[in-house]
């Protein structure tokens, strides 16, 4: 039984060039869809960022991450969401934090395009409460909800498996080598996606692709073969 959870695999390369080999690498090793990483671009355009989305000719997640969750756009947040508006036509998903101003968000959701509304904690993870009203506000603004969340002890991470649970359409990830398991367990959720890597590490505990796709296709047991066996 093949995992229906779509492996993303950032991009984060400064020249257009480099983009597209990447891009091509990631293609050919597997990956289901690109998130590319218009925050780790040299002086990033809308009409350079339109003719890489083309160029890729792949499914595609547009992400401008602002310097306040870990990215490096170095913009104002007006100029950061222009960027991604001006590629929303040509790109099949948009990744916009929840604490974006609520117009500009709008101004991304009214083209029409998916929307991933994202919330990202490198220090700590969260209690429960907190994290359910965070993925509520971010499913009333878009169409997935995500979260990542940086976990201090294995407790952690099993909040971040609750917030699987709870909701559908939604990526919650619990970061560093304690919650790299969650990238993996959350196709059992029927996550949408999973980030993995081929090239370009972007957050820690971030599995490679091979390794990844090999564990979201594995049943450690299948029932059909044990209830003849018996």
């Amino acid at each position: 039984m093949y995992s229906e959870t779509k492996i993303a695999i950032p991009i984060f390369q400064k020249k257009k060039e480099d983009v597209i080999s990447v891009a091509q690498d990631c293609i050919i090793k597997g990956a289901d869809i690109l998130e590319l990483r218009i925050d780790g671009m040299e002086n990033p355009n809308p009409k350079l960022v339109r003719e890489i989305i083309e160029e890729i000719n792949f499914p595609i997640i547009a992400t401008n991450r602002t310097t306040r969750e870990g990215g490096f756009f170095k913009g104002t947040d007006k100029d950061r969401i222009a960027i991604l508006r001006e590629c929303a036509d040509v790109a099949d998903f948009v990744d916009v934090e929840l604490q974006t101003n609520r117009k500009l968000i709008e101004s991304i959701t009214e083209t029409g395009v998916k929307t991933i509304i994202s919330y990202h904690n490198f220090k700590q993870t969260p209690d429960l409460d907190f994290l359910i009203d965070i993925v509520n506000q971010e499913k009333e603004l878009g169409d997935i909800a995500k979260i990542a969340v940086m976990p201090n002890n294995l407790e952690d991470t099993l909040t971040v498996l609750a917030i699987l649970s709870h909701f559908d359409d939604t990526v919650a990830i619990s970061m560093g080598e304690l919650g790299s398991y969650t990238r993996v367990i959350a196709s059992k959720f029927n996550a949408p996606f999973t980030f993995a890597v081929a090239n370009d590490t972007t957050a820690p505990g971030q599995i490679d692709i091979d390794t990844m796709r090999v564990l979201l296709n594995s049943d450690l047991i299948n029932t059909d073969e044990f209830e003849n066996n018996e």
